[in-house]
């Protein structure tokens, strides 16, 4: 049964509507975290993932819970809902966004780490792979693969019968496996790619950075036209390397937890200038996403907890 048919059919007193008000809070606020991940690996967005979860709070508010036989199930179903209706309008307003764009990086918390399927799910690599499906099957990918949903629910969740949803699965799931890193990487591997960057930038050893970028190292810049960033991708380690030889010697270069994976916070005046997110293949950084539209840097200050 959809959500969206459902009306509260409360006839009781203030005490019972209370307590009715008491229990949706505390089922909404234990899944709070899950429904926030969901929200955003489909929209890149923190802060459109917030208003997602107020739209699936105001929407949760008018269920008949008598009908709801697994909480956790039902608010994935509207928040996944939700997510789909934004996204679509993401998309649109993606189209006029001035240069790259860039997902809103986060600061996580340390033990995102430690579970590497999630870490994987939420890095800036894997979140730009996502932009490349379709919402539909975005939002399929994400609680099949994520969340280990089962076919009947996403069904449920994106209107679609589950033998459809099965094919999505199976064609998103193709989509990203040709797009992803090439091997996993241990946090080890990337910390150690984090620290020699860092170092070469700060000690303006241009040999040293370019000795740990790929050849065909890109590097992205999310100014959103309201910072400077190049307006289009940087390929190769010798352009890349004099792009980020300009980086400000009096900048302060602080490691970071971003995305559950190690990145750089870039502080100018102690005021947060530019957030760079790695990838790395084979030991080499062959991808870096530096976020720089003030816009997205808002929940750096602070951690976000991010779950499933």
């Amino acid at each position: 049964m959809s959500e969206r048919s459902e009306q509260p059919t409360d006839t009781a007193g203030p005490l019972a509507r209370g307590d009715r008000m008491d229990s949706a809070t505390e089922a909404f606020l234990a899944h709070r975290n899950l429904l926030f991940t969901v929200a955003y690996e489909m929209l890149g967005s923190a802060a459109d993932a917030e208003d997602v979860l107020q739209e699936t709070w105001l929407r949760w508010v008018g269920v008949d819970f008598g009908t709801v036989l697994d909480q956790r199930a039902y608010l994935i179903r509207i928040t996944t809902r939700q997510a789909l209706q934004r996204l679509r309008t993401l998309r649109r307003r993606k189209e006029s966004y001035v240069g790259p764009w860039l997902p809103e990086p986060l600061l996580t918390t340390p033990d995102v780490a430690e579970d590497v399927e999630l870490a994987d799910s939420v890095s800036m690599a894997m979140l730009l792979v996502l932009e490349t499906l379709t919402p539909t099957e975005r939002a399929v990918f994400v609680l099949r693969e994520v969340f280990d949903l089962g076919y009947d629910e996403i069904a449920e969740a994106v209107d679609k019968n589950p033998a459809a949803v099965r094919q999505i699965a199976h064609r998103a799931r193709a989509h990203v496996a040709a797009r992803r890193p090439r091997e996993a990487v241990s946090p080890a591997q990337t910390r150690d790619a984090l620290e020699a960057f860092k170092r070469a930038i700060e000690t303006g050893d241009l040999q040293r950075l370019l000795d740990i970028l790929s050849p065909d190292v890109v590097l992205l810049g999310d100014g959103g036209g309201v910072v400077p960033a190049s307006l289009e991708p940087v390929v190769g380690a010798g352009q890349v390397a004099q792009v980020l030889g300009r980086i400000a010697p009096t900048a302060s270069l602080q490691p970071a937890q971003v995305n559950g994976h190690p990145a750089l916070i870039i502080r100018i005046d102690g005021e947060i200038n530019t957030v760079v997110a790695l990838r790395v293949d084979e030991g080499l950084i062959t991808g870096l996403y530096a976020v720089r539209n003030p816009e997205k840097l808002s929940r750096m200050e602070r951690e976000t907890t991010v779950s499933r």
